[in-house]
């Protein structure tokens, strides 16, 4: 009874703060502050922590599978929200394809910026060995037309039009994340019933939220390098504005899945019923 109490409070403050409007208007620019004054911390932060090092389990675990997390974790808030609601196996699909456009809108980005780093860069070769090499040495241009991983895998060193993918990945994430729950907030107040696994799920998603922003501020500060972090935040939050406040708010149809709470808050919960208030997706707005 205890866990259950904490789990409702825990959940009822965060679907608040996510479903409040000013939060949602500038969470953006919260992240764009984050990706351009977030590798000042480097001044700060000590060469000798745990974070420093690429080879961190935090690092391995999550951050080249960070799609991944993102799609299992809301993925499954979506469809356990969608389907409690409407019982509609269609409509929760459609919902769920807004994760799937957004991954092949990541993924489509990311194959151009590997094609264009391919194409602007060349290989060279220290004429150090040791780290003196990688630090402001000067360097030997090797040959023309190597590829990237054949220069990589010679062990020598690739310079080319770089974005950051991983900090494209981490803004793209945190503000799919950010969209997608922030519908728990009006779906609480209006009345909705919610049970222990939803919440637990949603718990899970605002977690996973902070995980990524910590990350962010991670990379930023242990492994700074500009202007590549900073063109990689904005096109990922160039992607979110695209998707999220241009494409899905278009209007329902075969080829937009519609904005996250579409169709879902405008039905009679067991409250609603009782006072005679259907709710109303507009809240979501």
């Amino acid at each position: 009874m205890f866990l259950n109490t904490v789990l409702v409070v825990l959940t009822d403050l965060a679907a608040r703060l996510l479903g409040n409007t000013v939060f949602r208007k500038h969470f953006h620019l919260l992240l764009s502050a984050v990706v351009m004054f977030g590798p000042a911390l480097s001044f700060w932060v000590s060469s000798h922590s745990v974070f420093a090092r690429r080879s961190h389990f935090l690092y391995r675990l999550f951050l080249r599978s960070g799609y991944g997390w993102t799609c299992i974790f809301v993925g499954s808030f979506v469809f356990l929200l969608s389907f409690s609601i409407r019982r509609s196996l269609a409509l929760s699909v459609r919902h769920l394809s807004r994760l799937g456009l957004a991954g092949g809108l990541w993924l489509g980005f990311c194959k151009l910026l590997d094609y264009l780093d391919n194409t602007t860069g060349s290989c060279y070769e220290p004429m150090l060995s040791g780290p003196e090499a990688t630090i402001g040495q000067p360097l030997l241009v090797l040959r023309e037309g190597e590829s990237k991983s054949e220069c990589l895998k010679d062990g020598m060193l690739w310079r080319g039009y770089e974005v950051s993918e991983d900090i494209f990945l981490l803004c793209l994430c945190c503000l799919v994340l950010a969209e997608e729950t922030a519908v728990f907030g009006p779906y609480l107040s209006l009345g909705g019933i919610s049970d222990a696994p939803l919440r637990i799920l949603f718990l899970f998603c605002v977690l996973l939220l902070g995980l990524w922003i910590f990350l962010l501020l991670c990379l930023l500060s242990y492994f700074p390098k500009f202007p590549a972090q900073l063109l990689g935040g904005a096109l990922g939050c160039l992607s979110w504005r695209g998707l999220y406040q241009g494409w899905y708010r278009v209007g329902l149809s075969w080829c937009c899945p519609g904005r996250p709470g579409l169709g879902l808050l405008n039905i009679k919960t067991e409250t609603s019923d009782a006072e005679g208030k259907p709710l109303n997706h507009n809240c979501c707005n």
